[in-house]
């Protein structure tokens, strides 16, 4: 069970105690220098993100009046480089590259947008927009700021980011700390296992492209009252996007791939968690990552409530449900699944169960989703195409290495191991290919046999087979433990 509150002595999300915020220091309430001496910069900006946490959690109608001065500090900055320096990224349309930065000098390159973010000269570039293609076949728009607007949001994010975690609820879990997409299947796992039989499988039409700029600004506003942060973010909202050499201003949404972007998106979504857990809770579980979300429900009528609900509720933020995504799933005896956040979730008749006690109980399981199957099959294919036949495998290994050690750990967790038999299989096939075609009409007969997986195996390939872990034991074995 999530608690909803910290108890003191509890850490917060930055590693804290919460008992520490009864100390009123720094940015929580002691008048004082904010910089600690002694501290390493990461450090000052995790003893920073506490006090902001701890006075945020403390006082839930506060409203922060002096946080713009913290954005252009030395240690923030420099940890807001080092961030989006791990996340890599494309140049935006001033082609400056991570790479560009580092050899024309970090230092200086903080230095002057430190100076621009002080002296309030600071503006946004353009936004360069590229598309990337959908599962459905569609594309995707996708909005990259300059490495230097980047930082500059990841600056902002820093330290903003705790003031709004702290009245955060424990429904949402998309893009924050110590929340993952784990921890939103597990709920439903559990869910399922306890009466969940309805689902109400939500999509928002164009959400991040329909964000209404005022509504979203009037919601950070109730907790910043500093101007010259709220301008910032605005500078952001507006900034133009540029496509094929064409300008276009932006009247409403947030662009997909900015640094900022999770946080707004968030802090918008945060009006649906609050209401719903207030007003409407009693008629399902709202389990939500970004804006993708769900409703678990216990009836049929349930999830019909929920859906006006919801409908009502977005309704307010100027969204809309979209009409051909939205629908209701019955999960009962298997009847129907869902997709959600890469998985399939369909409840299956336990077997043992089945076996032991004759009892015929269904449970929600989860797998990786077809879409997720092909996607990562193709990026193998990517990885292996014909021409690297005469490439050295222990290469070809080393790059399909992290695709298949990434995308294990996500699915790992769930009932996967039918489907991560099956990538083994796809993988060896691919490499055997690899190996025939590099021996082309000189391959004799009988020869492919010695190229198992175990032969792949032992030039290093990850081997997804027998990774599968639960995160806990079902809860009929934990009450007879």
């Amino acid at each position: 069970m999530v608690a909803t509150n910290n108890a003191a002595g509890g850490k917060d999300p930055w590693g804290g105690r919460v008992g520490g915020a009864g100390k009123r220091e720094g940015m929580a309430g002691k008048t004082g220098p904010n910089d600690p001496g002694g501290l390493g910069p990461r450090e000052k900006v995790r003893q920073l993100q506490r006090r902001l946490w701890a006075g945020a959690k403390r006082a839930p109608g506060r409203r922060f009046h002096a946080l713009y001065d913290q954005i252009w500090r030395d240690d923030i900055l420099r940890e807001a480089w080092e961030r989006v320096r791990r996340n890599r990224g494309a140049a935006g349309v001033d082609s400056q590259s991570i790479r560009d930065v580092e050899q024309s000098g970090v230092e200086s390159f903080l230095e002057d947008l430190g100076d621009e973010l002080r002296t309030g000269e600071y503006r946004p570039s353009l936004v360069r927009r590229r598309y990337v293609p959908k599962a459905d076949g569609r594309k995707r728009p996708l909005g990259i700021p300059t490495v230097r607007d980047r930082v500059a949001q990841m600056a902002a994010k820093l330290v903003l980011e705790p003031v709004f975690e702290a009245g955060f609820l424990p429904v949402s879990y998309g893009f924050r700390p110590k929340r993952s997409a784990t921890m939103a299947l597990e709920v439903l796992r559990k869910l399922g296992a306890k009466g969940g039989h309805h689902v109400l499988d939500v999509d928002i039409r164009d959400y991040f492209g329909s964000i209404d700029h005022e509504k979203l600004l009037k919601l950070v506003a109730r907790r910043v009252s500093d101007r010259r942060v709220l301008k910032l973010l605005r500078k952001w909202l507006e900034a133009g996007v540029m496509e094929e050499g064409t300008v276009s201003q932006t009247v409403a949404g947030t662009p997909q791939g900015g640094v900022i972007s999770p946080l707004l998106s968030n802090i918008y979504l945060h009006v649906l968690d609050v209401l719903w857990t207030r007003h409407s809770a009693p008629l399902g579980t709202l389990v939500r990552y970004a804006d993708d979300f769900v409703v678990m429900c216990r009836t049929t009528r349930d999830c019909e409530r929920a859906e006006e609900r919801i409908r009502t509720i977005l309704g307010r933020l100027g969204l809309e449900l979209h009409p051909d995504k939205t629908r209701r799933v019955e999960l009962f005896d298997g009847k129907e699944g869902f997709d959600f956040l890469g998985c399939h979730l369909h409840k299956r008749l336990s077997g043992k169960l089945w076996e032991q006690k004759r009892q015929r109980l269904y449970f929600l399981q989860r797998w990786p989703s077809r879409r997720s199957m092909q996607r990562v099959r193709q990026r193998v294919k990517e990885l292996t195409p014909r021409s690297r036949c005469h490439a050295d495998i222990r290469e070809v290994i080393a790059d399909l290495n992290p695709v298949l050690r990434g995308w294990g750990n996500y699915f790992r967790t769930g009932n996967a191991a039918r489907r991560f038999n099956q990538l083994d299989s796809y993988v060896w096939r691919r490499l055997r290919a690899l190996r025939v075609g590099r021996k082309g009409r000189h391959l004799r007969p009988g020869e492919t046999d010695r190229w198992t997986s175990e032969y792949f195996q032992n030039f290093g390939l990850h081997r997804l087979r027998g990774t599968v872990r639960y995160p806990e034991r079902p809860f009929w074995q934990q009450e007879t433990a």
